[in-house]
């Protein structure tokens, strides 16, 4: 079964507010039902469909696999999903329908920080887990919660293998700008990265922040050409991204590297730009390699042509997170041999296990810390480039101007 529910709910007060009965603790017949509300519409909805996609493949691989144990029955997986249409306040309300009226047995979570901030603090005042694979902010994970756990690197630290690059590259920058949007995510790796800059030396001329969802950079743009910034670290969302680089190219900004938290690893961040995209460097927590196995899929290589079959685009790190998120649920299930919530969260605060996303073990604030591999855009497609302490190949540096590509 797979619900999907785009409209509004008819409810006037935020979910917090709300007390509308307690969460199933058990499965409808055979039917194990994971709950989630996703941006399928709206500005951050091209990212937010990695997440439906990602969790619906996963159930349906499962289930062709035999399904779940619970003591001694099998049962199938089904998905209820609602469409955010990329409001956070109806995000809350969604989930709040899932665990108090749907009665769905576990959640998963949205895309970005500053939903799953919110939201996960639904799961956590009705006790029901959820695993998401959308938010990395440090904050989500700084509150003493025991039901969300998250598959995402912390944000903190999401430009901390690009520094230990930069100390490495020939010539190294000498001056670097920081630029971030002003949600959750993106305020929590400025404030990782900033000790890092510091720690390796490097000289921060420009630590701007500008409001999420903006369109025009040219100011910020100048100030980077008038204080010769050698290196530009943005942490920002898609849209944000490709304005930026667009804008770039229109006034001839040209670095010696620009290096982005988002864009670089999606098919279609690069298809936007075509050629302008080359030499942007990235990072991602996974790559779709042999050497990267689960109990579903295979490896990650064979979901990887598994999801293209499918959905005809490339996953990213969001897919294989989204994925992974089903993966520990279904893992925690049978670990617990119940469907009882606190069994289950028990069971996932104790996961240890190999995905097709990578090893996941929660630390005990409920994240996990998967090393962000460096990549750059090199002949139209994301290379692995640096793993944080050594170069995989030749990185494509100083980038060249603009005005000579």
């Amino acid at each position: 079964m797979h619900t999907l529910l785009r409209d509004g709910l008819p409810c006037a007060a935020l979910a917090l507010a709300l007390s509308l009965g307690s969460p199933a603790s058990q499965a409808a017949g055979n039917e194990i039902v994971l709950g989630a509300s996703v941006q399928l519409t709206g500005p951050v909805a091209n990212t937010g469909r990695y997440y439906k996609d990602a969790y619906q493949l996963a159930v349906d691989q499962i289930n062709r696999k035999g399904g779940v144990q619970v003591g001694g029955k099998q049962y199938t997986l089904a998905l209820k999903i609602y469409d955010n249409q990329s409001d956070v306040n109806l995000s809350v309300r969604q989930y709040t329908q899932l665990v108090s009226k749907d009665k769905v047995n576990f959640l998963l979570g949205p895309f970005a920080s500053n939903f799953a901030l919110a939201d996960s603090a639904v799961s956590e005042k009705y006790q029901v887990p959820m695993v998401q694979g959308g938010g990395a902010s440090d904050q989500i994970f700084s509150r003493g919660f025991k039901y969300v756990f998250g598959t995402l690197a912390p944000a903190s630290n999401y430009f901390g293998s690009t520094i230990a690059m930069l100390k490495q590259l020939k010539p190294a920058p000498a001056q670097i700008a920081l630029l971030y949007a002003d949600d959750a995510f993106d305020v929590s790796v400025a404030k990782g990265t900033r000790p890092l800059l510091e720690q390796a030396g490097l000289k921060t001329v420009i630590d701007e922040r500008y409001s999420s969802n903006a369109s025009d950079f040219n100011t910020l743009l100048s100030q980077i050409k008038s204080k010769q910034a050698d290196a530009v670290l943005v942490a920002g969302h898609e849209t944000e991204i490709l304005n930026f680089i667009r804008q770039a190219k229109s006034l001839d900004v040209s670095p010696k590297l620009y290096s982005f938290t988002v864009g670089v690893p999606s098919e279609d961040f690069r298809k936007a730009l075509g050629a302008d995209a080359e030499y942007a460097f990235g990072m991602s927590a996974w790559l779709p390699s042999e050497t990267l196995k689960d109990d579903w899929f295979g490896d990650a290589a064979q979901f990887a042509k598994a999801w293209g079959a499918q959905y005809r685009y490339e996953p990213d790190y969001h897919a294989a997170s989204g994925v992974a998120d089903v993966e520990a649920i279904v893992k925690a299930i049978e670990k617990a041999g119940s469907l009882d919530p606190k069994a289950v969260r028990d069971a996932l605060a104790g996961s240890d296990f190999q995905s097709l996303y990578g090893h996941i073990a929660f630390a005990g604030n409920g994240q996990i810390d998967l090393d962000q591999v460096v990549i750059q855009v090199q002949d139209g497609k994301p290379a692995a480039v640096f793993d944080g302490s050594k170069f995989l190949r030749d990185a494509k540096y100083p980038m060249p101007d603009w005005s000579k590509r």
